[in-house]
């Protein structure tokens, strides 16, 4: 039996809400001591817990959770498919009325402009940081680009696709205010074109923001763009430290043997994923305080996922993209905490992967 801190950590969900979901009838514990009133669980319990933390992460109706908890596979299927249709279609409807709001509008005044000025190699160091996790999903236009996040002292580069998060910093001399940008990827890969040439060494890169207007001065050349008309999600809940109330767990790796087991092949364990095979990286906690890559045998039965053990699943060509230099630095927090993977002694600049669930 577990008691209700032990589930909490199990399954991502937090003693509130599992005590909001016992008197919501969603996920009633196994036993209730009549006496002190805690509540115990059982092991079957952790992932239908599972389940409801993700269904919550996603906004799903309560009534709905509670139905998808007790159907079939081929239920929630359907639930998720409903979901995701509303989801879908209130977008739809929110970006209609935004460009009615836009039409609406006065032109105003001209935009004040933020200039910055940073070196190249820095520059080019934080695109190659995130230009991997750009989106590509037509139906997510927002993704499609790298948002230029700048402050008083330095210009942070994000880029997602949902699945992972990239976040790369440079620091700046900023003149005028905070400002954000969305550049195009195509924007981005002509800029970093054009930061690969080798005469640059050190030299200054002079960037100028304005409205939606974006302007590079690399060397002599120069790169216009115009930036994307949509709202880039709001990533700072998913920055390290912030999405989770524990503090992670930091593994120093070698990347040079990471990358070598990813291309090799290593074991996976196999979900499936919209009706297809999935194969899944697992990445744990070996003899002493090691970590490495999991395989089946060291999975044990479906009801042993997860267990005690400091383990997470993720998409192990998206592990790939990630590593990079001789050294990293991987962050776990659990089965269901998105993984993260830095660059020693580098804070502002990292990678998240969200998880698969085992």
């Amino acid at each position: 039996m577990r008691s209700i801190g032990e589930l909490a950590r199990a399954s991502g969900l937090t003693v509130s809400a599992l005590r909001f979901y016992d008197e919501a009838g969603v996920l009633v514990p196994a036993q209730v001591d009549p006496g002190s009133g805690y509540r115990r669980y059982t092991d079957d319990q952790v992932a239908p817990a599972r389940l409801v933390a993700g269904l919550r992460r996603i906004g799903m109706p309560v009534a709905e959770i509670s139905r998808a908890v007790r159907a079939e596979p081929v239920v929630v299927h359907l639930l998720l498919d409903a979901h995701l249709r509303r989801l879908t279609d209130g977008l739809a409807d929110t970006r209609r009325e935004v460009t009615r709001i836009r039409a609406l509008l006065p032109a105003g005044q001209p935009s004040t402009a933020t200039r910055l000025v940073l070196a190249g190699v820095d520059l080019a160091a934080a695109v190659d940081g995130v230009r991997f996790a750009v989106g590509t999903d037509p139906h997510l236009p927002a993704l499609a680009g790298v948002l230029l996040d700048v402050t008083d002292d330095e210009v942070r580069l994000v880029a997602t696709d949902r699945h992972r998060l990239a976040v790369a910093t440079a620091g700046a001399t900023v003149h005028g205010p905070p400002a954000r940008t969305l550049l195009p990827v195509a924007a981005v890969d002509v800029l970093r074109r054009l930061l690969d040439d080798p005469h640059l060494d050190a030299a200054e890169v002079r960037l100028t923001l304005v409205g939606r207007q974006f302007v590079a001065d690399v060397a002599g050349r120069q790169l216009r763009a115009t930036a994307l008309p949509y709202g880039f999600p709001d990533y700072h809940a998913l920055l390290p430290g912030v999405a989770g109330d524990r503090p992670a767990r930091r593994f120093p790796v070698d990347a040079g043997w990471l990358v070598g087991a990813l291309r090799a092949g290593t074991p996976t364990f196999v979900r499936e994923y919209a009706g297809s095979p999935l194969p899944v990286t697992v990445l744990g906690l070996g003899g002493g305080d090691a970590l490495r890559l999991l395989g089946p045998a060291d999975l044990g039965g479906a009801g042993d996922i997860g267990g005690g053990e400091l383990r997470v699943g993720v998409n192990g060509h998206y592990l790939l993209d990630a590593a990079g230099g001789p050294r990293l630095m991987l962050e776990l927090n659990g089965p269901i905490a998105p993984l993260v993977i830095r660059r020693p002694n580098d804070d502002d600049a990292f990678s998240i992967l969200m998880p698969i669930r085992l």
